[in-house]
């Protein structure tokens, strides 16, 4: 470790040992990168994303109540309506006279039941194949839900309920229209071969069980906008930066505290998913013209190139845009753009900026390329250096 980084992590000790953390401090040192000794990234991303209070002291009470509280969802919502828990005093009740799976009423529990095994198993498909270059999200979690697992309560686990919904024979895909595309037994069994996820034992599960998890309550809780795919994309570096702190006490919740941080996240970012608003002034459509006309004001030559060749921004932007570029670069790269991403005030401004800057430093090669050429260039991005990418952006913004 050279001096120079070592001292860097003595300012970010620095900054976070404040009584009261300085944001203006702690945003700047953070746009430079976020080292992850210490755990200092799961920390400065907590703050970043306002979730841990600016006051130190109130962070024991703080993070007490929020894990309880998520505790209670898990109570709440991962559960088979109809069934009565013991464990929260109450006795069982035969609920069949009144309620039934066979009920038509839109209030049913067994209706809502049937509609979240809809949206559950478009999360579990997805999130399945999460980063499948990494193990990370195969591999068991040292801190599975006790909760859920516990074989002494009345609560089911995610896996079992996928297992055993009725609706498994088919693979219902959602996307941001809607259901789209509900294919037959015979090709689902094709794509999911049985050998392709080793099932682990009970009492154990993988992370992206915990994922899948954090993305049901989500969309329980938010119903207006339940779950969209690529929703699993933004959880998973959150999670991933969490649920490999070297603090055990901070790692041992990272389900939790993963929870509300994307839950802030996506209410900055949520009207990206939201297709009735795409031609709003806060949706998508506006946002993904704003590169062009960002590009136009930094670069007049490469933003008439891209036109001449009818190359629309939302035939590569939308991905860039509703995903923070979680699909663009390795998961390490995409973590250390969110550290900038994160600190800077105005973080959606400054990703217009960074998919700018991605398009000048290609510029020579969109210059004397071909419509195809160019789209294979855009939608396959030729650059890893993320450094060169994230200093070119800053280039942009303070010639604004």
């Amino acid at each position: 470790m050279s001096s120079s980084y070592r001292s860097r992590i003595q300012e970010f000790n620095l900054a976070l040992s404040e009584s009261k953390i300085d944001l203006k401090t702690l945003r700047e040192l953070c746009f430079g990168g976020i080292p992850f000794e210490g755990g200092l990234r799961s920390l400065c991303w907590k703050i970043l994303l306002n979730y841990l209070p600016l006051e130190q002291a109130l962070w024991d009470s703080f993070l007490k109540k929020q894990r309880e509280l998520y505790a209670q969802f898990l109570k709440e919502m991962i559960i088979q309506p109809g069934i009565a828990k013991a464990n929260l005093g109450l006795s069982r009740e035969d609920v069949t006279l009144e309620d039934h799976p066979l009920n038509p009423n839109p209030d049913s529990r067994w209706n809502t039941y049937f509609k979240d095994n809809e949206v559950l198993l478009q999360i579990d498909k997805d999130v399945r194949r999460l980063y499948p270059d990494m193990a990370f999200f195969q591999r068991p979690t040292e801190y599975p839900c006790r909760l859920i697992l516990d074989p002494q309560n009345e609560y089911e686990t995610l896996r079992k309920r996928v297992e055993q919904t009725t609706l498994k024979a088919q693979t219902v895909a959602k996307n941001r229209s809607g259901v789209t595309n509900v294919s037959s037994p015979a090709k689902t069994q094709s794509s999911y071969p049985s050998n392709e996820y080793e099932v682990l034992p009970n009492g154990c599960e993988a992370h992206w069980e915990v994922v899948e998890r954090i993305l049901f309550i989500y969309a329980k809780l938010n119903p207006g906008i339940a779950y969209v795919q690529g929703m699993n994309e933004i959880v998973g570096p959150i999670y991933y930066t969490f649920a490999t702190d070297p603090n055990n006490e901070w790692k041992e919740h990272a389900e939790a505290d993963t929870f509300f941080c994307f839950t802030n996240l996506m209410s900055e970012n949520r009207d990206n998913f939201i297709k009735s608003l795409d031609d709003s002034q806060c949706g998508i459509t506006s946002k993904m013209e704003s590169v062009y006309s960002t590009l136009k004001e930094k670069d007049m030559e490469l933003y008439l190139r891209l036109q001449e060749q009818n190359i629309k921004p939302q035939y590569f932007t939308f991905r860039w845009l509703t995903l923070l570029l979680s699909q663009e670069f390795l998961l390490p790269d995409v973590i250390r753009i969110w550290d900038s991403l994160f600190s800077d005030q105005d973080r959606f401004n400054f990703l217009l900026l960074v998919c700018c800057a991605m398009l000048v430093l290609i510029r020579d090669e969109i210059l004397v390329g071909d419509f195809t050429v160019n789209m294979r260039l855009l939608q396959d991005y030729p650059i890893s250096d993320v450094h060169a990418i994230l200093t070119k952006a800053k280039e942009l913004q303070d010639s604004s």
